[in-house]
């Protein structure tokens, strides 16, 4: 088996596991139902897991949570945005 395939699915599906999410706080305009503990957790948590790719040369660990990261970021300004309202 190719376990470079299972670690490229557990990638995407973990990656882009926020993305629903911020959909659901983008169309109800609303995160009141949002956990900033929860975001700035995973978010310091993707970075750590990007410096350990970026130590042990895995483009896959690497890039991953550099985009997790990202879509994180996205989560954290919506977040910001509607939580003031």
């Amino acid at each position: 088996m190719e376990w470079y395939l299972i670690g490229i699915g557990g990638a995407l599906l973990t990656t882009f596991g926020f993305v629903p999410q911020i959909i659901k706080m983008h169309r109800t305009k609303s995160a009141r139902d949002i956990s900033p503990v929860t975001l700035l957790q995973f978010s310091a948590g993707t970075i750590l897991w990007a410096l350990y790719g970026y130590h042990i040369g895995d483009a896959i660990i690497i890039s991953a949570n550099v985009i997790s990261f990202i879509t994180l970021v996205a989560a954290i300004i919506l977040y910001n945005s509607y939580s003031r309202k």
